[in-house]
């Protein structure tokens, strides 16, 4: 009976087994879910799901160092399923990436006939690239800027003076004609968190009645308000851990922001003028950006510079003595030489501009923080910068080659300034010269901002982080 039940009972397999192949195709692990490879333009994965974030933005330094291509998120037909916002995101950003890696490829780029300018030169670290990506940028990037918050700490920053530049972005980010400005956060690539440091500073600072007030709590404690009040009321920093937003300030406690709570902050862009890599300053993350001093009503200084066959000046400073790298050029230099003219105070009569126009090299040391806006100064008076600082991660460097168009000289060689100077030939000079009247415009200060300006030199900074990331949807 045995032998005679055997294929009935193989036949009563069916409906099990059928029900086992049911939910194998419900759960596969190549479901379409899982089957997702972060694309990256950077060594290492920048996955927010994995933390990681240590690859520089690759993109404008020496091309995509990944030959991996992008691959769909689904293995059915795209046009019958109705794609997520972050869907549509990340295919735009996937095409951005192509176009960029077609152009360090074939050392070219596409246009849509309309450029005023077009990136060329060694400058660049690679001009196709740099010309591609920034016109990406324009035709693709949105920007949701958080409207939690009121004035005078949030929405609102300085627009003249020291630190200048970091209202003058904010307004930018608030203008309703800004072509960047998401109308809505889902339709972002980024998000922008307006708070000013140096308006906390000011007003939650004040007064100052012992060396106690000076320290970090307070600010620290009002970002991490800030973040936790947008993280609950939307669902954009938890879905990237941060990743995908950013900040802007050039005061000097804004490092300082995220030191309370590193493991909050860990992804967070923070678009720095004190951009010190002994302090925590990230350049696979971070931003370096150019403090730009102000006056009143301006946004730049007369252009005072004279050709470089008329320069009589060798080198110029002037400034207070403003930290230990100060004090030892004033040491060294001060009021002593005619052709390296060091000056904690200028003569009277003597015109700070006109100065630097008249002067080949402008020195530009570190004061108590390594950044000043003595940098950008020199490039409006197309005066080669002379780099005197130890740690300071240079302006855009993703981007310009500043070996090209300045010179460096390490702190212990102060009292070698004269010599190393002299030693440049007169030609070589005037190579660096020509190369800092080239690289001015993305310095320059407009309002709108304009493509290749300052504004926009920051803002495709945050671009290129964004495009070194890719995120998914969480369950």
């Amino acid at each position: 009976m045995a032998s005679t039940d055997f294929p009935y009972a193989q036949f009563s397999l069916i409906p099990a087994i059928c029900l086992l192949l049911l939910i194998f195709l419900c759960y596969s692990p190549f479901d379409a879910k899982l089957n997702n490879p972060i694309f990256s333009l950077s060594s290492s994965s920048t996955s927010p799901e994995t933390n990681n974030h240590t690859g520089t933005p690759s993109v404008l330094v020496n091309g995509p160092r990944s030959t991996l291509m992008y691959q769909s998120r689904s293995r059915h037909n795209t046009n019958k399923i109705k794609k997520s916002n972050l869907e549509k995101i990340e295919d735009d950003l996937a095409q951005a990436r192509a176009a960029i890696r077609k152009a360090i490829r074939s050392r070219s780029y596409v246009s849509d006939g309309k450029e005023t300018f077009i990136p060329r030169g060694n400058v660049y670290r690679n001009p196709y690239a740099f010309y591609q990506s920034h016109m990406e940028m324009m035709k693709r990037f949105k920007i949701w800027t958080y409207r939690e918050g009121d004035h005078p700490l949030v929405h609102h920053g300085p627009v003249n003076d020291l630190y200048a530049i970091e209202g003058q972005f904010i307004d930018e980010m608030e203008d309703k004609r800004n072509p960047f400005r998401a109308h809505h956060p889902d339709q972002a690539h980024a998000f922008f968190l307006p708070f000013s440091v140096t308006n906390v500073v000011s007003y939650v600072y004040q007064p100052i009645l012992s060396i106690n007030d000076y320290r970090r709590d307070r600010l620290q404690r009002f970002v991490r308000d800030y973040v936790h009040v947008v993280a609950d009321r939307h669902e954009h920093w938890n879905r990237s851990k941060g990743a995908d937003h950013f900040m802007f300030s050039c005061h000097d406690w804004a490092p300082d922001v995220s030191s309370a709570d590193p493991e909050l902050f860990k992804n967070f862009i923070r678009v720095l003028c004190n951009a010190n890599t002994s302090e925590g300053f990230r350049p696979e993350r971070d931003i370096s950006m150019a403090d730009i001093y102000l006056t009143y009503g301006e946004l730049g200084p007369p252009r005072l510079g004279l050709d470089p066959r008329n320069r009589s000046i060798l080198a110029f400073f002037a400034g207070g003595a403003h930290g230990h790298i100060r004090e030892l050029l004033l040491e060294h230099w001060k009021d002593k030489d005619a052709d390296v003219q060091v000056h904690e105070y200028l003569p009277k009569g003597q015109n700070y501009t006109q100065l630097m126009g008249r002067s080949r090299y402008c020195l530009c040391p570190s004061g108590f923080e390594v950044a000043s806006s003595r940098i950008v100064e020199a490039i409006y008076a197309e005066c080669v910068p002379v780099i005197i600082k130890d740690s300071y991660w240079l302006p855009f460097s993703d981007v310009l080659n500043w070996s090209k168009f300045s010179v460096r000289i390490p702190v212990n060689r102060i009292k070698d300034i004269k010599k190393i100077l002299e030693a440049i030939p007169f030609e070589k000079y005037v190579k660096l010269q020509k190369r800092v009247v080239k690289v001015r415009r993305h310095f320059e200060v407009h309002r709108p901002a304009k493509p290749f300006d300052v504004i926009h030199m920051a803002l495709h900074s945050v671009w290129l982080r964004r495009l070194n990331i890719k995120l998914e949807e969480r369950d």
